[in-house]
């Protein structure tokens, strides 16, 4: 057990910027390289980025005395690409110890939409002294006018390469969705994923966390367990024919201790999505909700979804899904915003104060999904309603949101141990995880928050009460939706039970960071000894 965390607490720096400095002979110019692969254009590796740059500097009298590296991340924003801002950040306060940057080339620099962002973090460097080359460009960066042109048009180019690469790729999923395959990850409640080879025949289920190894395969869905089918069936007659509301249904699934496909309690609208997905029907329905190149998430029109019907496999009747549909749609009949806010109101006065959840439970409201949409967020229907919340609204959101995530990553790690070969047991009401009966783990998120300077911080609070062996921290994004990176912190080398991060922090602290959990997962591996002859 020792020996698994004296592991973790000497790990070179991962994924990380700014890499100690070498020593430099005197004549020769100190420069910094940088590299970035991202999924959508994976023939050229980092190593094989570095072999160019390097080679590129032996010629000039070079040495590259510091590595920044953007490993799989997208070039269409700065967002997520650690490793460039890192080298912005030391540039701009002073701590660069290099004379320039050297990178392949003005793609790998960035994909950026706006050709002028791309061209503001060079200029960026420049106004510090500082130039950045391309080593694998056919011309030289030297501020000339060709250069210039040149440089514009390229950037211009690696933007529309990834305009002209989503549509291709949007084409392409449309098109599978027609032919009846499934374009997504969880399959929701009830149902499951299956793998079909190329010759048409199936392969078997896909579990959560796995995706097809092999181009050519595609993923179609199947019924779930009978128990999970027989739960959606009983909600869609409990709505139908019994009457029941979305909220009694949800209230009679907790009752019976059964939880959503994430292991979640059940809750008006979870029951609502049940029962408004024509998945249930065997209809394969696309593109409802569109995010492309990185922009915010759009909720689409009907007339731009992308169907193919009967699809797959129905668990529940058309007669019965379409019974639903009427019956959802009187309920949702078009409220004017007076009728609206005149419901809120009266929940306001009944309960004596308003919240989403409130919301979403009331039998009388429409969800508060319907609030967001119509008046822009929850916060403004309070105000025109003359409610001011006594605490941060969006703070709450945000922490139930965050309750469900862990949830579901501390599921995702265990079965991601088990697919590696390992043995992992998980306590119920701690979540506390031990693994291959030789070290325990449990699970934090730290949520981001912006101070009034605008820079970020993470409070990670360290369980002593639970005593895991290796505390797993999730840093979430600014806009906490998603995981950001992760810190194995092994507990005995931890002395403290808060730590309070930044954006970049010292090399000690920073030495427990990765980018996901493959390398937590990988210590679980069981690999045989082969005996001697």
């Amino acid at each position: 057990m020792v020996r698994q965390i004296g592991v973790i607490s000497n790990l070179p720096k991962m994924d990380r910027p700014g890499s100690s400095s070498l020593p430099v002979p005197r004549e020769v110019v100190p420069v910094a390289e940088y590299v970035r692969m991202s999924t959508e254009h994976q023939q050229y590796s980092t190593q094989n980025q570095q072999k160019v740059i390097r080679d590129y500097a032996l010629r000039r009298g070079m040495s590259v005395v510091r590595t920044y590296i953007d490993a799989g991340k997208s070039g269409l924003r700065l967002d997520g690409r650690d490793a460039l801002k890192q080298l912005i950040h030391d540039v701009e306060t002073g701590q660069a110890n290099f004379q320039a940057i050297l990178v392949y080339d003005v793609s790998r620099w960035g994909r950026f939409q706006d050709a002028d962002e791309s061209a503001y973090y060079e200029y960026v460097c420049r106004r510090a002294k500082i130039a950045v080359h391309y080593c694998a460009e056919q011309f030289e960066n030297d501020g000339s006018p060709v250069s210039t042109i040149v440089k514009g048009v390229k950037r211009a180019m690696a933007g529309e390469f990834s305009r002209e690469l989503s549509a291709k790729v949007f084409s392409g999923q449309c098109h599978l969705i027609e032919l009846g395959y499934r374009q997504g990850s969880s399959p929701g409640f009830g149902l499951r994923r299956m793998l079909r080879g190329a010759d048409g025949r199936e392969k078997g289920q896909l579990k959560r966390g796995e995706h097809k190894s092999i181009q050519t395969d595609r993923v179609i869905l199947v019924p779930g367990p009978p128990d999970e089918v027989e739960t959606v069936q009983g909600m869609y007659r409990a709505f139908v024919e019994e009457g029941k509301s979305e909220g009694e249904i949800a209230r009679s699934l907790n009752a019976r201790r059964i939880t959503t496909g994430w292991g979640a309690p059940w809750t008006r609208v979870a029951v609502h999505r049940v029962l408004t997905n024509e998945k249930y029907i065997g209809n394969n329905v696309y593109n409802r909700v569109s995010s492309k190149l990185g922009k915010r998430p759009v909720v689409n029109p009907k007339e731009m979804w992308i169907r193919r019907n009967t699809a797959f496999e129905p668990i529940v009747s058309q007669e019965l899904y379409f019974k639903a549909q009427a019956i959802i749609a009187e309920q949702a009949r078009k409220l004017t915003d007076l009728e609206l806010l005149d419901q809120l109101r009266h929940l306001m006065e009944r309960k004596g104060k308003l919240s989403g959840p409130l919301i979403d439970e009331s039998e009388e409201l429409p969800s508060s999904i319907v609030y967001r949409s119509r008046f822009g967020s929850l916060i403004r229907a309070y105000r025109l309603v003359g409610y001011t919340p006594g605490h941060d609204y969006q703070f709450l959101e945000t922490n139930k949101q965050l309750r469900l995530m862990h949830a579901a990553i501390v599921q995702d790690m265990v079965e991601r141990i088990r697919q590696f070969g390992g043995s992992v047991t998980r306590d119920l009401l701690t979540d506390l995880l031990t693994v291959n009966e030789e070290f325990t783990a449990s699970l934090v998120i730290a949520r981001c928050r912006c101070t009034t300077a605008g820079s970020y911080r993470w409070l990670i609070r360290l369980d002593s009460g639970l005593g895991p062996d290796i505390t797993v921290a999730v840093r979430m994004d600014a806009d906490n939706r998603a995981a950001l990176d992760y810190y194995l912190l092994p507990t005995v080398d931890m002395t403290v039970e808060k730590l309070l991060l930044a954006e970049y922090n010292d090399f000690g602290l920073d030495t427990y960071r990765f980018a996901t959990l493959d390398f937590f997962v990988g210590m679980a591996r069981r690999t045989p000894i082969q005996e001697p002859a």
